[in-house]
């Protein structure tokens, strides 16, 4: 599907400076996480996107709009199942994805406010929905994701948390590559305060370049974490309706991986 660049959205703004994991670090994304760690996740939103037509949905998903698509690691997996127009506000991780999905189509644009022209088959939302700490932001995320979809069309938002999902954790991860590369990182994730709606992840990255110079970058994210009954509120005021068999589902009981339970909202776009 060719998206028409008429469409993208006029005065992006780019991300928050304090978050350069997504501007000048965008180098680093592949190495910092790798795409080969996101086939199992890749592997269960096809099921359930393959798994639509016989739930709701009246014809098999084709196209799928990826909003907040990142540096492309879901799609290095996903794109084989479907045919992907990927959107993210960040015109750094957009090259980043260019380099491994260049089949698929790039538009850089806000997921709250871009508008294509175009209606897709499904609608992903996938973790970068995390950064929609206020519920005006992310009502404004699911109203993108309607205005997308074609009737009949589904939505498919995969958040990291909800509030009732929440638990502190932490996680490593990294990797290299054949210039001599290397990028690793450390992860806390906890809750300030319960009584609010977002929690906040600490990250500590350490990136060595092919000469041997080495750079060490903290980073403080704030990442949403909304009730559930939000979730269900906000898709169906925007018109949705939440299907009662996935929505506040979790990977794990859709598909067998070895990744993390993953919180899933599953909505449909009505047939007028």
């Amino acid at each position: 599907m060719n998206v028409p660049s008429a469409g993208d959205d006029p005065g992006i703004p780019e991300p928050p400076e304090d978050y350069r994991l997504y501007q000048d670090l965008a180098q680093w994304w592949p190495l910092i996480s790798p795409p080969a760690q996101y086939a199992a996740e890749a592997a269960y939103l096809a099921a359930v996107l393959e798994s639509a037509p016989r739930q709701s949905a009246p014809r098999p998903v084709r196209d799928v709009l990826d909003l907040g698509s990142g540096g492309g690691n879901v799609a290095v997996h996903l794109k084989r199942h479907a045919r992907l127009t990927l959107v993210d506000i960040s015109e750094s991780m957009l090259a980043v994805s260019r380099q491994l999905n260049p089949e698929c189509e790039h538009r850089q644009g806000d997921m709250r406010t871009v508008r294509l022209g175009v209606s897709f088959d499904a609608v992903l939302v996938h973790d970068a929905v995390d950064y929609m700490t206020s519920e005006d932001d992310l009502r404004q995320v699911i109203e993108t994701a309607f205005a997308h979809c074609r009737p009949g069309g589904l939505g498919l938002f995969v958040p990291d948390h909800t509030a009732e999902s929440f638990s502190a954790a932490s996680g490593s991860g990294g990797g290299s590559d054949p210039s001599g590369r290397q990028a690793s990182f450390q992860e806390w994730t906890w809750d300030p305060d319960p009584g609010d709606s977002w929690v906040q992840a600490e990250y500590e990255f350490s990136l060595r370049s092919a000469d041997g110079a080495v750079q060490t970058v903290h980073e403080t994210h704030r990442l949403a974490a909304f009730p559930r009954a939000d979730w269900t509120r906000l898709l169906t005021a925007a018109g949705f309706v939440p299907d009662p068999g996935l929505a506040g589902a979790t990977a794990g009981a859709l598909v067998k991986t070895t990744i993390p339970e993953r919180q899933i909202q599953f909505a449909m776009k009505i047939i007028f």
